[in-house]
């Protein structure tokens, strides 16, 4: 096992999936694949390719880091419950990273906004980047860094994750700035029989 920590951090809270591994503050390997749908499926491939490209088994991991939103819905709950699933079996902690802390790591300072449905933005707060964002138009997010790359984004929610694994009580939990878009059915629901 290396003497360093090993934090294995991943995103798939937008059109992406995103990795990166870190030994210690060392950057050993980072992932970005652009995709729309598929996240599912790509997810787990993903994570093994960047383990292997280090020579990192999954047993040598000392945290994961997992983006938990805002964003989209789906890729939340996919990122989220694979972090969790790994957490459990590979009896480590998981970090909940939310995408403003990420990105605020990412542009110090800056008003940042994440794009989200329907030409609005979650606009981040730079003084308290963990807090829930505020779902404002783009008309009335004034002069904020609006930026859709998700470049570096894996590597940012693995170096939050390496400070805050020590300090976890809690799984990582998905962050929703709205609600979603779904309504329960208003069918009656089928009688059961005995």
């Amino acid at each position: 096992m290396p003497s360093e920590h090993l934090v294995l951090g991943f995103d798939t809270s937008a059109a992406h999936c995103a990795a990166a591994l870190l030994s210690g503050e060392r950057l050993l390997t980072e992932r970005l694949e652009p995709m729309t749908r598929g996240q599912a499926e790509r997810l787990m491939p993903l994570l093994e390719d960047v383990l292997a490209e280090a020579g990192i088994e999954w047993a040598d991991l000392t945290a994961i880091g997992v983006g938990v939103g805002p964003g989209n819905f789906t890729g939340i709950r996919i990122g989220v419950s694979a972090a969790r699933g790994l957490a459990l079996g590979l009896g480590i902690p998981a970090v909940g990273v939310t995408g403003c802390a990420a990105r605020a790591r990412l542009a110090p300072g800056a008003t940042v906004g994440i794009p989200a449905p329907r030409d609005q933005l979650y606009l981040c707060d730079a003084a308290a980047p963990d807090a829930v964002p505020r779902l404002v138009d783009r008309t009335e997010a004034g002069d904020v860094l609006a930026e859709p790359s998700p470049a570096g984004l894996a590597e940012a929610i693995a170096r939050i994750a390496a400070e805050r694994w020590r300090d976890v009580t809690a799984p990582p939990a998905p962050l929703y700035a709205r609600a979603a878009d779904a309504a329960p059915s208003r069918d009656a629901p089928p009688v059961l029989l005995d």
